[in-house]
């Protein structure tokens, strides 16, 4: 973690939709990239269900139904999945909860749900500022305050230090509440203190950890409570404890828990007094506990002040959740106006990112020319952008400074919604071959995924879609997967078929009052899918790509203006678009990356760059990749080169977020076409017909020539396949100058199922021109997850 000097707050500025009004006492969970917030209190209770996108910077009210709860403060709330758990909290003032909501955030369902009550004893009694925290199928309750009285107007208040256990049925509903036999002290009554669950790596049993609280006085004490053996205890910790506090928040990112914000005593105040004769105010201080090592260490003191408005000010009562390493903070108040007689909330929404963004995927090859890479990378989450470099075993030179040279800072930039996936190993179309196998889609949206302090926006008009993954059965619609495969000095495409694919629903954001949104408009669905790329080394590769499918005529318009690459495919009233993926060619000899200096590409704020020229090293220096506080070099000092056909480039690429740039990805290899080949054909398609199959496609895009004929293959069961998975084995089933071909249903029989990644049957198609075959595309068709024979 950085040294307190060198957090690198940010607040958010520039953002679109209905901002919540400011408030305190709400709660907030994540899913995936989307806070969700829920209740709290300011001129009253707030009821509404707020979203906030921190892709695309927006908030916006999703349309519930269902069982909707009325508005609370101080309540209980945790995120299991794409399910949300509100228990308890205030409803109104000296009026207090004990009832139990689940959202199911895919449909933006609410339902009241009931637990059975605990076999021995009474179930959990209406209140507030308790702790919920969620472990595997299990939410955890401790303390709170509940009203004695039993006229809401005459509040008399009750510390509690209870603790029970909420046993969850999967995906949907509860079983009921139980009341645990703990051993060891109890921790003291207390309302408004923090509770969170960690379980190291190695030691596989759980933990709560519960942090100060307010009992007629704030607390500072640490309590931790073994889940397996429902032991607490109190940990000695080093380092300096934070001050007694209540209404702060703790967030746990790896193996520390962060404490920000609360109330605390006036410097100088005896805490021990009575909080009538004790002055409290908020605080901005920020620590973390180490759960490893029970260390506590100080990021932000109570003495630092904060004359530039570079960080959060002082609150308590605000929420804060974390998203991949990054926290986010929002509202929450900073004071009470004895004069006014009421609390003065913020509205500002602030992130902190804690350390520096994991590597990236490898780079992986789109599409190659002669002088061209168009690559692409695995998105991080919360990054504010990418450094991309390469090294090649071309002699060049040292440049000096030409400003005449001056590029674009960002480099050279695709357009963020044509992205695509690859990882590949070239190979022999004719002869046992090791092919690598990943299931692609790609996302094009309305939405441009940048970083807030990027400055970059999305058309004001766009409408903005977000989505949360979840099951559904009744969703049939066809995803189209592309593969690239280069048997030459070349690059090539492939396409695969998906039979079927989980619904992600969607969240239509309400408009502005200015703007009109057709009750007909048709919702858009996105999808993550997790794949395995094989390698010839044996290594696999994790790849994580997004679909999304939309519905209007003119995306569809302007998917089919797009190049040939992308297969466009209409079901459902809805478009998969997809593009396709190129194979690197064959490795150029290989020496240590170490052995040549690595050059800039550039800076990118998307996963996807097209390549044609990198910046030379000055004479003298390793490196010109100096990024301090995410502070980019000054390209315009740089001399730039070109890329030259049929030569290997290595590439490599890492993240930057405001703690810096994080460790480079592995390395990929690719190598620029040579001219005369044809390309790869395109737009593959598969139909089914009472023969066995139809198999179409496109001409290449770039023949160089006249084609002379297309070949077909289907990967076919031998022994030595059964032995080997991964090594593929094909059989020309087409040889003609039709670009379509009928796979009969014998032919079929004989296919081999590839299970390395999805089971799916293997097709390859090449074309051919006067100086010979070029790359060949390769089809994956998806067959679901059983066994049978195709068409089946």
């Amino acid at each position: 973690m950085a040294a307190p000097s060198l957090l690198n707050w940010r607040r958010v500025s520039s953002f679109t939709g209905p901002v919540p009004r400011a408030r305190h006492g709400h709660r907030a969970v994540a899913i995936r990239e989307l806070m969700i917030i829920f209740g709290g209190g300011n001129e009253g209770i707030a009821d509404e269900l707020h979203v906030y996108n921190t892709v695309t910077n927006q908030w916006f009210l999703p349309a519930v139904r269902g069982d909707i709860p009325p508005g609370c403060a101080a309540h209980g709330f945790v995120c299991d999945g794409t399910r949300i758990l509100v228990f308890g909290g205030m409803v109104e003032y000296g009026r207090y909860s004990n009832e139990l909501y689940e959202l199911q955030a895919s449909r933006w369902l609410w339902k009241k749900v009931k637990p059975h009550p605990p076999s021995s004893g009474l179930p959990p009694c209406p209140r507030l500022g308790h702790s919920f925290s969620l472990y595997g199928n299990k939410c955890y309750l401790f303390g709170g305050l509940a009203n004695e009285s039993e006229d809401s107007n005459n509040n008399v208040p009750r510390y509690l230090n209870d603790f029970y256990e909420l046993e969850l049925q999967h995906g949907s509903g509860v079983v009921g509440w139980s009341i645990p036999m703990t051993k060891g002290i109890v921790p003291s009554p207390r309302e408004s203190h923090t509770a969170v669950i960690y379980c190291k790596k190695d030691s596989g049993s759980p933990k709560m950890y519960v942090f100060g609280g307010m009992c007629g006085a704030r607390l500072d004490d640490l309590w931790q409570l073994d889940l397996e053996t429902m032991s607490w205890s109190k940990p000695e910790t080093k380092g300096t404890v934070p001050l007694p506090r209540s209404l702060h928040t703790a967030s746990v990112i790896g193996n520390k828990m962060y404490i920000f914000g609360g109330w605390v005593p006036h410097k100088g105040e005896n805490i021990e007094t009575s909080p009538h004769d004790c002055e409290w105010r908020c605080t901005s201080s920020f620590s973390y506990l180490n759960l490893d090592t029970a260390e506590w260490t100080t990021l932000v003191s109570d003495s630092q002040e904060d004359k530039k408005n570079s960080r959060p000010r002082p609150r308590a009562g605000h929420c804060a959740v974390a998203i991949g390493t990054r926290l986010y903070f929002w509202s929450g108040r900073d004071g009470y106006k004895k004069a006014l007689n009421s609390q003065v909330c913020c509205k500002d929404l602030w992130y902190l990112d804690t350390e520096k963004p994991p590597a990236p995927s490898q780079v992986q090859l789109i599409k190659a020319t002669t002088n061209s890479f168009h690559v692409k990378w695995d998105e991080v989450p919360t990054v504010e952008g990418y450094l991309l470099q390469l090294n090649t075993d071309l002699p060049y030179q040292a440049a000096s400074s030409d400003s005449s040279a001056a590029p674009n800072m960002q480099g050279v930039r695709m357009d963020p919604h044509r992205q695509g996936s690859n990882n590949t190993i070239p190979n022999s179309i004719s002869d046992t071959m090791n092919s690598t196998k990943t299931e692609h889609t790609a996302m094009k949206g309305t939405s441009v995924k940048n970083r807030p302090d990027l400055k970059a926006s999305a058309d004001s008009n766009a409408t903005l879609h977000s989505s949360l993954a979840t099951n559904a059965s009744n969703h049939n619609s066809c995803v189209v997967d592309v593969l690239r495969k280069n048997e030459g000095p070349h690059t090539s495409a492939n396409i695969g078929v998906l039979s079927s694919c989980l619904d992600l629903r969607t969240v239509i954001p309400e408009t502005s009052v200015s703007s009109s949104v057709s009750s007909a408009q048709t919702m858009v669905t996105q999808q993550t899918i997790k794949t395995e790329s094989s390698s010839t080394n044996g290594a696999v590769v994790k790849d994580e790509t997004s679909l999304t499918t939309f519905s209007t005529k003119s995306e569809v318009d302007e998917a089919c203006a797009l190049p040939a690459t992308k297969i466009s495919r209409v079901e459902a009233h809805a478009t998969v678009m997809l593009f396709s993926k190129e194979t690197p060619s064959n490795p150029v000899a290989t020496m240590k990356a170490g052995e040549r200096q690595w050059c800039d590409v550039g800076i990118f704020k998307n996963n996807t760059a097209l390549v044609s020229q990198f910046y030379l090293l000055p004479k003298g220096k390793q490196s010109i990749s100096k990024i301090g506080n995410a502070d980019a070099p000054d390209y315009s000092l740089l001399k730039k080169q070109d890329l030259v056909p049929g030569t290997g480039y290595r590439f490599r690429v890492a993240a930057i977020n405001g703690c810096g740039i994080g460790p480079f990805s592995k390395i990929s290899e690719f190598k620029t076409c040579i001219p005369g080949f044809p390309g790869a054909p395109s737009a593959v398609r598969i139909s089914k017909n009472v023969e066995g199959i139809h198999l179409s496609w496109e001409p290449p895009t770039s023949p160089s020539g006249n084609i002379l004929e297309y070949s077909a293959y289907l990967a076919i069961r031998t022994a030595q396949i059964q032995d080997n998975p991964s090594q593929l084995v094909f059989m020309r089933i087409y040889c003609g100058l039709k670009t379509s071909c009928i796979v009969t249903a014998g032919q079929l029989a004989n296919a081999h199922i590839d299970y390395t990644s999805r089971p799916a049957i293997v097709f390859r198609i090449s074309a051919k021109n006067e100086k010979g075959y070029g790359p060949a595309t390769q089809v994956r068709w998806l067959q679901g997850n059983n066994k049978k024979a195709p068409l089946n």
